[in-house]
């Protein structure tokens, strides 16, 4: 299975104005500490970004679970479908 098929960002929105555009800044270790949306000026550190947006977030790991479950199943059927096929008393469908 290829991992990267699953790799994605999403999208943060600020709760004020809904702009996607953020300045940030990084705090004395290079992580961010403060990000200001772009459109109104609002602060938000990176945790109250995250809690603001863990709608959206939660939306896409399950779309992205989803979609890892449906290809595990297909890959899984595919190699019974492959190991049996010469077997005239198992079927799989």
């Amino acid at each position: 299975m290829d991992a990267e098929k699953y790799d994605r960002s999403i999208g943060v929105l600020c709760p004020t104005c809904g702009c996607t555009q953020f300045e940030f800044e990084k705090g004395v270790d290079e992580v961010i500490e403060l990000a200001k949306c772009a459109s109104c000026g609002r602060k938000l550190s990176k945790d109250e970004l995250i809690d603001e947006n863990s709608e959206n977030i939660s939306e896409h790991v399950k779309e992205m679970g989803d979609q890892v479950m449906n290809d595990l199943a297909k890959e899984l059927k595919d190699s019974l479908k492959k190991a049996f096929s010469g077997s005239k008393n198992i079927r799989i469908k």
